[in-house]
């Protein structure tokens, strides 16, 4: 049996499962009286361990998960549409940034997908200028005229907040590692 759909079409079905099951997490945490967000990450424990992985599917509220879905959906498929291997990539970033959060994080659960939103950011903005061409370096403006100045803001501490900054922080360093290690550098502009 041959398939009409593209391939762009079957790389968007898993980043609509990723996104329809943090949708999922936020109802079922709604509707069953039960702290799901318990299962974050939490820093040097070993209870805290699985929050590398849950993390980004547990969000304090609907509004919490709205800021990220709106940005992970542009960025899952930026990521998705440029790179060749962007799953694999995907979770290295993911796992990467959740590891590093929990050695050097504050001593609080950290919950929601805003880190890997600051490590795709990273990352894409890292393969566009470590490859220099032109579809790699066109996602990097991009990404940098509609994320830039939250990238910059974000990874500022702000001591005594809910806000993740680290998570922020630590996701950008992964996301900046995975693109040096994955991407070629070039001597000049290509297409």
């Amino acid at each position: 049996m041959i398939s009409n759909q593209s391939p762009m079409a079957k790389q968007a079905y898993p980043i609509f499962a990723l996104l329809l099951a943090m949708w999922l997490v936020q109802l079922v945490d709604m509707i069953i009286p039960f702290d799901f967000n318990r299962f974050g990450l939490l820093p040097r424990t070993i209870s805290g361990l699985p929050g590398i992985a849950l993390m980004p599917f547990l969000h304090a509220g609907w509004g919490h998960l709205i800021s990220n879905t709106i940005p992970l959906a542009i960025l899952l498929g930026l990521t998705v549409a440029s790179r060749h291997q962007a799953w694999p990539v995907i979770t290295v970033i993911v796992i990467g940034g959740g590891v590093l959060l929990w050695c050097f994080g504050r001593s609080a659960y950290h919950i929601g997908a805003s880190g890997l939103v600051f490590g795709l950011i990273a990352y894409l903005i890292t393969v566009g200028v470590r490859e220099k061409h032109i579809i790699s370096a066109g996602i990097a403006l991009l990404v940098g005229f509609l994320f830039g100045t939250t990238l910059v803001t974000g990874v500022i501490p702000s001591f005594g907040s809910a806000i993740s900054w680290d998570g922020h922080l630590m996701g950008a360093i992964s996301g900046t590692l995975v693109g040096v290690k994955t991407s070629k550098p070039a001597g000049r502009l290509t297409r």
